[in-house]
């Protein structure tokens, strides 16, 4: 009986006969030299492009320092991956195109890429890639039925060229050119890494760009920092004796020549406390300054009030003018009014010292005049000065002043005599006066008057 599933014989399998070294094909050694060397030559290729492509985005890093340099090598390196001869790369500049780097130019041959200042147009590569928009390659510029440069071709021999725009925002701004002076075609891959190598170009040209508007803007930025601190400065010394709204005026309008020395007729006024030299001497430091504080508050508000220049204040005394360094109108009853309006103030403050034991009164003097004004002192310390007659006669009125009384000499009351109620006090010789002069106090206001403040 017959067994399921009998042994089998054990198939023999053909073997692959072993190649001596002497029985290889020559044909095939051939073969796979040729694949080895062509796979080295072109991983040398790679190597080679990429370390170009490294130092000259190395570059681009610092393009913004020296543009030049970046586009020299640039082209340099183009030119020596792509086997062409001669290498340049133009850009627009104002009103035609800057030649920024060359490589393998002779002087003379630069100068005539340098000369091209007129439209581009088809007659050269440079015009057809600038007209047409995209890479122009020419085998034979001879063959070239548009290309007419004879001049250009003689003297450098050019023969093959490559044409590579310079794109930035849709737009073709320059161009990089690679020429051979044989008839022999750029490849494919020659023409690939020089649209690679324009690319890099652009971007070292709009790092360039980008970092000299910045240098713009920086500048004016210090400009204009520069202009604002200056304008400060000047404000901050024009407050001094100044109301705010005169110093915007004089610092907007550029005109503070106003305040050098010149001659104008004004309106000065001169207040001060009666009483406050005993007051200083018996009284604490800290009383004093505080009284000082409340004091030159209330005057200085009233003064911005009715727009008058301040003169100059020490203690307790204070002089203001008025009709300078900007006219005012109605100088003299300007004064007046403001000198009924201190009164009033600086009478609800002494009613305030006298409850706490302070004996203290306040006069006040005007008169009205020429004086030679502008600008005294010192470097970082300067003051605005009034220097004449009228500064005096206001000074000594106050003096003879008594508490509540506003003094005017015959001019001021000449001015204001419509518009005030005025009773006579006599004359006075006051120092440096020769002559006597009659003084009128003014007692209030007849009627209101619009008085821009």
């Amino acid at each position: 009986m017959a067994r399921r599933g009998g042994s089998r014989k054990p198939s023999k399998r053909p073997r692959t006969p072993r190649l001596k070294p002497g029985n290889v094909p020559a044909a095939s050694v051939a073969s796979l030299r040729e694949q080895v060397a062509s796979l080295t030559r072109e991983l040398e290729e790679v190597n080679a492009h990429q370390a170009a492509t490294s130092h000259v985005l190395k570059a681009i890093s610092r393009s913004a320092v020296d543009l030049e340099a970046v586009l020299n090598r640039l082209i340099e390196s183009a030119c020596r991956l792509c086997a062409a001869d001669i290498g340049t790369i133009r850009y627009e500049e104002g009103a035609g195109y800057r030649l920024a780097a060359t490589y393998g130019c002779q002087p003379e041959w630069r100068a005539h890429f340098a000369g091209y200042s007129d439209k581009p147009n088809l007659t050269s590569v440079f015009g057809q890639t600038i007209i047409k928009g995209h890479t122009v390659h020419i085998p034979d510029v001879l063959l070239d039925r548009d290309y007419a440069r004879p001049q250009a071709q003689k003297l450098m021999g050019l023969r093959a060229a490559l044409g590579v725009p310079l794109i930035r925002g849709g737009r073709v701004f320059g161009v990089v050119n690679l020429f051979r002076t044989k008839p022999q075609p750029f490849t494919e891959k020659q023409i690939g890494l020089a649209e690679t190598f324009s690319d890099q170009a652009v971007i070292a040209i709009e790092n360039a760009r980008l970092l000299n508007e910045l240098n713009k803007l920086n500048q004016q930025l210090e400009r204009r920092v520069a202009d604002q601190v200056g304008e400060i400065e000047r404000m901050g010394r024009l407050r001094r004796f100044l109301p705010p709204q005169v110093a915007d005026l004089i610092v907007a309008s550029g005109i503070e020549n106003q305040l050098e020395s010149h001659r104008r007729e004004i309106t000065a006024l001169f207040c001060d406390l009666r009483g406050f030299t005993g007051f200083s001497e018996s009284s604490d430091h800290e009383d004093v300054m505080a009284l000082l504080h409340d004091y030159h508050a209330a005057i200085g508000e009233i003064i911005i009030k009715y727009s008058g220049t301040l003169e100059r204040y020490a203690g307790d005394g204070v002089m203001v003018i008025f009709n300078d360094p900007v006219p005012v109108p109605d100088p003299t009853l300007r004064a007046v009014k403001m000198a009924l309006d201190m009164r009033v103030t600086i009478g609800a403050l002494i009613e305030n010292w006298r409850r706490l034991g302070h004996d203290l009164g306040f006069g006040i003097g005007i008169a009205h005049g020429f004086a030679t004004l502008g600008t005294i002192g010192f470097e970082g310390r300067f003051d605005y000065a009034a220097i004449g007659t009228v500064s005096n006669v206001a000074s000594r009125l106050c003096d003879e002043a008594k508490t509540g009384q506003i003094l005017i000499s015959p001019r001021v009351l000449m001015a204001v005599e419509k518009d005030v109620t005025v009773e006579p006090v006599g004359e006075f010789t006051l120092k440096g006066i020769r002559r006597p002069m009659a003084t009128h106090n003014v007692l209030a206001a007849l009627a209101p008057k619009n008085i821009d403040g």
